[in-house]
């Protein structure tokens, strides 16, 4: 907490009656920054303090929670509100002399892009001080991609000799995401949308809809890539929560054979990945013959079937189970599982069961079924990701937003990350848990 010696003109107390100012004070108090204050004030040293460091830092601080879209939308506020200028910790008696004026922000800025290092370690603070105080927080993980676009005009040829500013978007390119599907009178479709800009890589608690990882680049970097490195980066930070982690979730976009079978097979891991599948066959066949099988099939959404040996009707079996030891999923027949008759029972090699090995295709066969009733209900949990990167377009300002480049944008991300995580922190450890997603509201 970056708490501030006051003249005792107020006590930390009085401020639970401030309204909408309750959620600065719930950051301030829960935020893990005692660090980094210490280590900007040590860089000031003996200079001037006119615009003391927690005072601006808090200040920045009420600018995301607020959702002030630029600088000077939050001293127009600060030169407004007696009352925010004391929760920042600014000299009650300096009056609206005592904001800091644009050039004092800008230079605090660029003092915090060398410190993006302390920014992460806060925000992975707030994850374990959460895990600790939430049951079952990690157990489920989904990860997405935003994208980021930049109000900037688009890189054109000779942009790239340009030197940075601070107002020209020099670190951004172009990202494109595709979107296919089947329309309403049955005809397939594919939309692709371009954007300039940037894209944040995010993975959250399912559960209760926190982030846990994130990492932000250039709009083109690829989702499939960025993925094994937040998980990587996730075991080493953060052990603890993927070892009770269970699953992880995620569309289409990460359907990669080497990331799902990472998941089950890294001992460190053993997560069941629940990842949508693209069909990848382009031989043009709807099933496949099982290895070994003489009438077991499969689709490439892992769906698995036998066929009567005398009437040759196709029947999708019944899901048995994974077995973790044999690495395995079981299916039934169907006819002695539903009860169904069959005319071809009596020639059927299957007696009672089929075993298909992960190792049949590592992208259509996980540790947990594609066809089972509890993928569907898993994967149904990658939407939590979505209303993340939701309260960041509408709540912290990044639908609409004047960021340039990228060291602004991982700052700026890292910041409103942080203020999520710390005011959800703040809420369960008011035991207010039902609050904890209740974030910011626009200026």
């Amino acid at each position: 907490m970056a708490s501030i010696a006051q003249r005792s003109l107020f006590r930390w107390e009085e401020l639970d009656e401030l309204g909408d100012l309750e959620r600065l004070v719930l950051v301030v108090r829960t935020l893990p920054d005692e660090a980094l204050m210490r280590e900007l004030e040590r860089r000031r040293g003996n200079g001037r303090n006119d615009y003391p460091v927690r005072a601006v830092w808090n200040s920045i601080l009420a600018g995301v929670v607020f959702g002030h879209e630029s600088i000077e939308s939050l001293r127009r506020e600060l030169r407004r509100n007696a009352q925010l200028r004391m929760v920042c910790g600014f000299e009650p008696l300096g009056g609206e002399a005592a904001v800091p004026p644009a050039w004092v922000y800008s230079r605090f800025l660029r003092s915090l892009f060398e410190h993006q290092e302390a920014i992460d370690t806060m925000f992975d603070a707030l994850v374990e001080s959460l895990r600790a105080e939430l049951d079952g927080f990690g157990s489920v993980l989904a990860i997405d991609g935003k994208a980021i676009p930049s109000h900037a005009r688009g890189r054109r040829q000779g942009d790239e000799a340009a030197e940075p500013d601070g107002r020209r978007e020099t670190d951004a390119d172009w990202g494109a995401k595709s979107y296919v599907g089947t329309g309403k009178d049955g005809t397939p479709y594919k939309r692709v949308k371009h954007w300039f800009g940037f894209k944040l890589h995010l993975v959250v608690d399912a559960v209760h809809e926190l982030p846990v990882a994130y990492e932000v680049t250039e709009a083109s970097e690829n989702d499939i890539e960025q993925a094994p490195v937040l998980v990587e980066g996730l075991k080493k930070r953060h052990g603890g929560l993927m070892k009770d982690c269970t699953a992880l979730v995620a569309d289409r976009g990460y359907d990669d054979g080497k990331l799902i079978a990472n998941l089950w097979d890294d001992p460190q891991l053993r997560i069941k990945p629940v990842i949508g599948i693209r069909n990848c066959w382009q031989d043009g066949e709807e099933t496949k013959l099982g290895t070994g099988q003489r009438n077991v099939v499969y689709d490439y959404e892992g769906r698995v079937y036998c066929h009567c040996p005398h009437t040759g009707e196709r029947r999708e079996m019944a899901y048995g189970g994974f077995e973790a030891d044999r690495g395995t999923l079981k299916y039934r027949c169907p006819c002695k599982h539903y009860g169904i008759a069959c005319r071809g029972q009596e020639r059927c090699p299957v007696k009672g069961a089929v075993r298909i090995p992960l190792a049949e295709d590592r992208r259509v066969f996980t540790p947990m079924a594609r066809s089972s009733y509890v993928w569907k209900d898993t994967y149904a949990r990658r939407t939590s990701v979505e209303r993340v990167n939701s309260r960041l377009d509408v709540s912290f300002g990044f639908e609409r937003h004047f960021i340039r480049g990228l060291a602004k944008m991982r700052l700026r991300m890292g910041l409103a990350l942080v203020v999520m995580l710390a005011m959800a922190l703040g809420r369960v450890r008011e035991k207010r848990a039902g609050l904890m997603r209740s974030l910011v509201r626009a200026a």
